[in-house]
């Protein structure tokens, strides 16, 4: 009998343990139960652009080209943050937001082997509307995940050269985040993968100075923009 209340004990410490965990003093005790919550946000994002090649070669030349995205080019990302407290463990968040950055685009003829480049910047105005599930509160931390919606607009795609992509866009978008109690404001960092529903490739060129440069845009058949955010709140 001995012998079999100390194996429970063995078993079960690592359980009591954390349940008999002591608790600390919560900071801002009472700031999750506002209805609505204002705040800030900074980070940084990756932008990805996935080009999905047609094979097409021109009758004239006989050159057929492929694109991709070949590097990772961190940009920045800022907006405000306002959340609707739905329910203890549900609330239906806004982040209208701007992000700086660019993606770059390398070309290649298949026959020759030349190479073209193209650093394709955006300036994405954004309104993500999210749901929030958060789990319940210990101490200071409370993670959460969400997923949601962002229609987004680029400023800059008149700039574009070789290929140029449609200004509006729409991302699905899911991540996580853990909501930290500090003692005067909750700091929120946060990761979110945005994935695109729309093919922005503009396939009708009137703005080309070049005429030979339409070859870019006819060996492509889509582009789906994609990205991934790490994000700081202040609230």
């Amino acid at each position: 009998m001995r012998r079999t209340l100390s194996l429970l004990v063995l078993c079960f410490s690592p359980l009591l343990a954390l349940v008999a965990q002591e608790r600390k003093i919560q900071n801002k005790p009472f700031i999750d139960e506002r209805r609505f919550h204002y705040g800030f946000f900074v980070g940084v994002h990756d932008q990805s652009l996935r080009l999905e090649n047609n094979g097409y070669t021109d009758p004239s030349t006989g050159q057929q080209w492929v694109a991709s995205t070949d590097q990772t080019n961190f940009g920045f990302s800022v907006g405000v943050l306002g959340e609707w407290k739905l329910h203890k463990h549900l609330a239906l968040r806004a982040t209208p937001s701007l992000h700086f950055g660019s993606k770059h685009i390398t070309f290649r003829e298949l026959g020759t082997g030349k190479q073209d480049y193209q650093d394709m910047k955006s300036c994405y105005v954004a309104v993500p509307i999210d749901l929030k599930v958060p789990a319940p509160r210990f101490n200071n931390f409370r993670p959460y995940v969400l997923a949601g919606i962002s229609p987004m607009y680029d400023l800059t795609t008149g700039k574009h050269s070789k290929i140029k992509a449609k200004p509006f866009t729409l991302m699905l978008e899911a991540g996580m985040g853990c909501d930290l109690y500090m003692p005067f404001f909750k700091f929120i960092p946060e990761i979110k993968f945005c994935f695109g529903l729309t093919n922005v490739l503009q396939k009708k060129r009137t703005d080309l100075t070049d005429p030979t440069q339409l070859i870019y845009t006819q060996s492509l058949e889509r582009a789906v923009p994609g990205m991934v955010v790490l994000t700081f709140y202040f609230e």
